[in-house]
């Protein structure tokens, strides 16, 4: 592109402010234009860190950008990204895309119809460690099952310890995304939830199945006095076992890829991507049967 792309930000809560911000004003492809938030002096506070405007609504930012990207509750997301695309925007979404699946149809449905661009943060599929170990387990084949286990004491303490959602939903809504989506791209498409359980001190442990007959578990917690935080998946089968850790490194790094991604996207008018809203949907699919705990099989997309 000749010119970079302009972003807009919605939220200005600690993701916005590590991550997001930070990442849009410094990567070449993109411009971090204006940013609207709830709270008025946060979104002035990092506005001003970052050399952007301050936008007084929604509908004054989308006038000024070409993208947004959202960094905000999925309570939240579903309505205002819902008026992003259907004014033309491309969009970088959140993980989980809404509370609900009904609400995560509907914007994915938007998004497809307006033919925009998307991508959701599913952050670690954007490290150069998890794009090596996923290639590596697609030329070998042959894996039969799989595990995660992601433990942290994040709502414990720490600057995402007062996020009334995460405490409200759980580790299932905010870790299990990213748990989801890794042990999915790993051994095939999640088909089934066989077991779903959740304790009262949100200890959570699932069951899977996939396409092709590999089976996986996961276990996630964000109320563990855990220092550092465990995030570790693994694959076996006939050609051994396989490990990726996560890196304790800061989520910009992971950001800054994806929006190579996004950029090239819009620079050359594609709207499909393996992080697209297509994705999110399906992942939302697999979230909601673990809220049930219920055994109906559904379709991958």
């Amino acid at each position: 592109m000749d010119e970079p792309l302009r972003v807009g930000l919605v939220g200005a809560g600690p993701w916005a402010k590590s991550v997001h911000a930070p990442g849009l004003a410094d990567h070449p492809g993109t411009s971090l234009t204006t940013v609207w938030a709830r709270r008025p002096e946060a979104a002035r506070e990092l506005a001003d860190t970052h050399c952007a405007s301050v936008s007084q609504s929604l509908d004054e930012l989308l006038a000024q950008v070409d993208a947004v990207a959202f960094a905000v509750p999925p309570a939240v997301q579903t309505e205002l990204a819902l008026r992003a695309v259907r004014a033309g925007k491309h969009v970088i979404l959140e993980k989980p895309l809404a509370t609900d699946l009904d609400s995560a149809e509907r914007l994915a449905d938007a998004v497809l119809a307006a033919e925009v661009a998307s991508l959701v943060m599913f952050t670690l599929r954007f490290a150069i460690e998890t794009r090596e170990w996923l290639d590596d387990l697609a030329s070998v084949g042959g894996w039969t099952g799989g595990s995660a286990r992601w433990l942290s004491g994040a709502l414990l303490g720490g600057p995402y310890s007062g996020s009334t959602w995460r405490h409200e939903d759980g580790a299932l809504a905010d870790i299990g995304p990213h748990v989801v989506d890794l042990l999915d791209a790993a051994l095939g498409p999640i088909t089934e939830v066989l077991t779903s359980y959740r304790s009262d001190e949100d200890l959570c442990h699932l069951v899977f199945t996939h396409e092709g007959g590999a089976s996986s578990t996961a276990t996630m917690s964000s109320r563990l006095p855990i220092r550092p935080t465990v995030a570790e998946f693994a694959v076996y089968g006939a050609q051994g076992y396989r490990v990726l850790n996560r890196r304790p490194v800061a989520g910009v790094e992971r950001f800054t890829a994806l929006l190579d991604d996004f950029a090239a996207m819009i620079a050359t008018g594609t709207t499909t991507h393996p992080c697209d809203v297509r994705r999110g949907l399906h992942i939302q699919r697999v979230l909601e049967q673990a809220k049930r705990g219920s055994r109906i099989p559904f379709t991958s997309p």
